[in-house]
């Protein structure tokens, strides 16, 4: 096309055969007459021949007006369609991502990483559910659920599912900061008996990582124990009575790191493990899930690194 046609000269054109009135036109346009007469000769200089004719007092189309009339408006129409769709794009609400979340995840990385996804204005809703890890796989094979943040399950949980590790970390006993055991750098791990310890239950992925480290330090039995997914509930009851809390290493860390909870001097590398996504195997992530999934990775380093 010749460089010299612009798109105002379309429009111009079009509202003036339109109005059959360069007055009219400028009306519609919101400009002035002398700017609608002047586009209107640019245009029909480009062109090389007259596009409107004088008709009495008024103007008409002349016959090379109504060839390009056509063609003119079909070009705006299409340029018109093209924004509409745009904006039907932006405004559209895309397919939501289903997240189950555990602890560990929700108290690190995953508040940092669904902010970044909302701002990237996918279209999409967010929805985060949180439990036990069983039953989170079991929404995700159900299609409950898209996606698992958390640790890796035992292989029988794992079939048709599957598995991106992220990093790696371990179990950890917390207390309240003023806790009687945090002014004695050296005691027996056999004294948790005498108080009462907050623990993963059954269903937990982490729970025989916990129960295996207790059986290999003496421990056989807890006389006094809560099981608890509940992190509210932990930090409550941390702060009322002078319990130990069994939890993974990243649940804890943001208390740990503003002084409210101690970390018990105790080496628990054994317990480590991968945390990491698990989704369905049999199905290919949605556009939205596959931005999550990015933004996801995008920010775990960041808050290892921090916790």
């Amino acid at each position: 096309m010749d460089s010299r046609i612009k798109f105002r000269h379309l429009q111009t054109f079009i509202e003036v055969a339109r109005q059959k009135s360069v007055g009219r036109a400028a009306g519609v346009l919101a400009i002035t007459q002398p700017a609608v007469t002047r586009t209107i000769r640019e245009l029909e200089d480009a062109l090389g021949v007259d596009l409107f004719e004088k008709d009495g007092r008024g103007i008409r189309i002349s016959r090379f007006g109504e060839v390009f009339l056509r063609h003119a408006g079909e070009s705006v129409a299409a340029v018109q369609r093209g924004v509409d769709s745009i904006s039907l794009a932006r405004k559209s609400i895309g397919p939501p991502v289903r997240i189950g979340a555990l602890p560990t995840a929700s108290a690190t990385f995953l508040p940092d990483a669904v902010h970044a996804f909302l701002e990237a204005d996918t279209g999409s809703s967010v929805t985060i559910v949180s439990g036990e890890n069983r039953v989170l796989l079991d929404a995700l094979r159900l299609g409950d659920l898209d996606l698992v943040v958390g640790r890796l399950a035992a292989p029988e949980r794992m079939t048709g599912l599957h598995f991106e590790p992220l990093y790696t970390e371990e179990v950890c006993f917390v207390v309240r900061a003023d806790h009687p055991l945090t002014a004695r750098p050296h005691f027996s791990l056999t004294e948790l008996v005498h108080y009462t310890v907050l623990i993963p239950p059954s269903g937990a992925v982490i729970r025989p990582l916990v129960d295996r480290f207790l059986l290999t330090n003496g421990i056989a039995d807890l006389p006094q124990s809560v099981e608890t997914v509940s992190d509210s509930f932990a930090r409550a009851f941390l702060d009322r009575f002078d319990a130990v809390w069994i939890i993974s290493r990243g649940v804890a860390s943001p208390d740990i790191a503003a002084g409210r909870l101690a970390r018990l001097d105790i080496d628990t590398s054994e317990t480590r493990g991968a945390v990491g996504l698990t989704k369905r195997a049999d199905r290919d992530p949605s556009l939205a899930l596959s931005i999550m999934i990015t933004t996801i990775r995008d920010h775990v380093r960041s808050a290892v690194d921090r916790f």
